[in-house]
């Protein structure tokens, strides 16, 4: 059956907008930093301050000793989020925080996000619909699946745990990649090679598009830690540093560190079953299981290294910066496999669809 081009416009001109609309979102999601009204942070241990009043005042028995005022201010001092001897920026920034509630701006740009990702969701669906079957047959279409993924999972992400102002960060990357799908690596529909042409498509490569786009936040989860735990790190050592205001905004620097992992744990039996597949549809298409081709080979080595990471982070107690050095070493074998195997490594699979 030959391919719809009118669809496969359509999904373009979808894509396009939905382009234009993250964009949109990261500029309201910049200026929200910039110009938001600034709704405080609340640490739910301060409703404990008032039961912490020394007895002697509270009988009128004068005024407390010295040491008593010190560490009185010291505790207060703690609960509301400072920088003292065992506060929460010292100790790694572990003070639960009751995320406020979203500015105009924040809104404003969710609804851009929400809006973008309808249109992008649209753009994947009309083109499967253009060229008969699941669109994630080249490396286009791959790249345009796994970022409706991530964007979708970010946005499960933003309803669970209400980091709001993470959308930031992770629009970004996204408006870059969406950009780099539609210029540099677009694809025009058409026909599957022979060795694709088999519902194992639609078994393998949907595992590994939705482990794909879930692996992409915890990325990004991953560096926003490392900034902010390094900001922690400063706060207590009591030196100067740049954008505390930005970082203030942001969740914590132990509770980014738990929701990355989390997400790694979503995604990496996802990763470990399109492996799996893979291997079953290699059989079926090659008559082997495993040949250690170049994408095989990679694909390996991510589980490897992310597997490492959760044996590590378990058994061995490895959190902070080594748990997240190793999830970004995991995450750069994976954008390897995607693209340095798919477009400059001569294998079974590479079709990529570029020239």
């Amino acid at each position: 059956m030959p391919d719809n081009q009118g669809l496969s416009h359509l999904s373009d001109h979808f894509l396009i907008v939905a382009v234009v609309l993250y964009s949109l979102a990261v500029i309201a999601f910049a200026a929200d930093f910039a110009f938001g009204r600034r709704s405080p942070v609340v640490a739910p241990a301060q409703a404990d301050v008032p039961d912490r009043v020394p007895a002697g005042i509270a009988a009128g028995a004068g005024a407390p000793p010295a040491s008593t005022l010190a560490a009185g201010t010291v505790a207060a001092s703690t609960l509301a989020g400072g920088t003292g001897p065992g506060s929460p920026a010292e100790s790694g920034g572990s003070r639960p925080r009751t995320p406020a509630a979203p500015g105009r701006l924040v809104r404003i740009a969710l609804l851009f996000t929400t809006a973008g990702l309808a249109l992008h969701v649209a753009g994947v669906i009309t083109r499967g619909l253009a060229v008969h079957r699941v669109p994630w047959g080249d490396m286009y279409e791959f790249v345009i699946s796994v970022s409706c993924v991530a964007v979708l999972f970010f946005l499960g992400l933003m309803i669970k745990y209400r980091p709001y102002h993470l959308g930031l960060f992770f629009m970004a990357p996204i408006v870059i990649i969406m950009g780099l799908a539609q210029t540099v690596i677009y694809t025009p529909a058409g026909p599957l090679v022979p060795a694709l042409n088999s519902y194992w498509l639609a078994i393998h490569v949907t595992a590994m598009t939705l482990a794909s786009g879930t692996f992409m936040v915890g990325a990004v989860l991953a560096v926003v830690y490392l900034f902010a735990e390094r900001h922690t790190r400063r706060v207590a050592a009591g030196l100067s540093t740049r954008y505390g205001e930005v970082f203030r905004l942001l969740p914590s620097a132990e509770r980014l560190d738990q929701i990355a992992y989390r997400t790694v744990v979503f995604a990496f039996p996802i990763w470990t079953f399109g492996i799996m597949a893979g291997a079953i549809w290699a059989d079926q298409a090659w008559g082997r299981y495993w040949g250690w081709d170049p994408t095989e080979t990679w694909a390996f080595i991510t589980w490897v290294v992310y597997a490492c990471f959760l044996h590590a982070r378990v058994t061995a107690g490895w959190r902070g910066r080594r748990a997240a050095y190793i999830q970004l070493l995991g995450f750069g074998c994976l954008l390897f496999n995607l693209l340095g195997v798919s477009l400059f490594i001569t294998g079974l699979h590479s079709y990529a669809g570029l020239s």
